[in-house]
């Protein structure tokens, strides 16, 4: 058994896995709570506010998770038969559970886009034409950081010019912004600049930022209405909430300043991993935190790579074949990248 086994783990899967800070523990403890349900929940509310203000928007809503309040978007703007147009390999496509058909009534319409960054020439032609035959064009979805295409960045131009052609066509723009953050960090830019000309935003507390529970949608204040009754048709009414509102407060505030490390670590993975025989991978590409990688040339299997890798105690994710995930958070620190790469580098060229 490699030595390494008996390390501590490095949880490379995803930054969903962060553990809550103490800060957020003590404030978790310590939170005023009411029924939120009843609209009477202070540090729901206190929240909700918070993200109102920070993204510049009349209203949030604290909701369960980011894939129901992607949902609550497509099924507040659009309405059952009617298409969302969205990049092919988005996660409102391939992790939701198809629920925008399942629950929303929806059609997802995608196009393949190089890098996850769709653009206004590839949207326009998808857009139906006013035929009452034809299943209409309700919602435009974009993805920033775009997951699967190793947390891609918009640049903020691209992103405005789809939202002013939508607007111009009747269209509605819905941002998952899941880690709309580290898009923030790694273009210098607020998270307002980046999110102004979309009509909604949701956004996970519970990625990078760290929090143990909960997602943010904002908008218009008769939005986030129409979203708080969706939220408890699909069963999101969360009583007593404040206790997970408390970790979201100390992880919109705190979290953001260091994000920046892991960017840093996840470029000085992506710059150890390209140094590896058979591992193929361009770190100038890793402009976040995440790092995809092709692990064909190995003569492994992406399982076969994770599987040797969790027995060494590091965790990732194999997302296809021969494509290796592996996403840094804050708790991993600059140690665990480097044992990474050296027992991804045993691993490889032990054989």
């Amino acid at each position: 058994m490699p030595a390494a086994a008996s390390s501590p783990p490095i949880d490379l899967r995803s930054d969903t896995v962060t553990r809550p800070t103490p800060a957020m523990r003590r404030a978790m403890a310590e939170a005023e709570v009411g029924d939120d349900v009843y609209g009477e929940d202070p540090t729901v509310n206190r929240l909700q506010a918070r993200a109102a203000e920070i993204f510049e928007r009349e209203a949030a809503l604290f909701v369960p998770s980011g894939s129901m309040g992607n949902l609550l978007a497509v099924r507040t703007w659009a309405s059952p038969g009617m298409e969302v147009i969205c990049e092919q390999r988005s996660h409102i496509v391939n992790y939701e559970l198809a629920s925008m058909s399942a629950i929303a009534g929806c059609m997802p319409c995608t196009v393949a886009a190089p890098e996850g960054i769709l653009t206004w020439s590839m949207i326009e032609p998808l857009i139906r034409p006013k035929i009452y035959y034809a299943a209409q064009t309700g919602l435009i979805e974009l993805e920033n950081t775009n997951n699967l295409h190793g947390g891609s960045v918009y640049p903020p131009a691209v992103a405005e010019e789809i939202c002013d052609h939508a607007h111009a066509a009747g269209l509605r723009v819905h941002l998952d912004g899941a880690r709309i953050f580290n898009a923030a960090v790694a273009l210098g830019r607020s998270v307002n600049e980046l999110t102004r000309t979309f009509d909604s935003v949701m956004f996970c507390l519970s990625k990078g930022l760290g929090a143990p529970v909960g997602s943010m949608l904002t908008g218009s204040r008769d939005f986030i209405e129409k979203a708080r009754v969706g939220r408890k048709l699909l069963g999101g009414g969360m009583r007593q909430a404040g206790v997970l509102a408390a970790a979201g407060l100390i992880a919109l505030e705190e979290s953001p300043k260091i994000l920046y490390r892991d960017h840093e670590n996840a470029r000085r993975l992506a710059e150890g991993l390209a140094q590896i025989p058979g591992i193929e991978l361009y770190p100038r590409k890793v402009v976040t935190n995440i790092v995809i990688f092709d692990v064909g040339a190995t003569g492994r299997t992406a399982e076969e790579i994770c599987a040797e890798l969790a027995r060494r105690n590091i965790l990732c994710g194999a997302m296809g074949k021969f494509l290796v995930r592996m996403v840094t958070h804050y708790d991993v620190d600059r140690a665990g990248i480097d044992r990474t790469v050296a027992e991804m580098s045993a691993l490889v060229t032990a054989r």
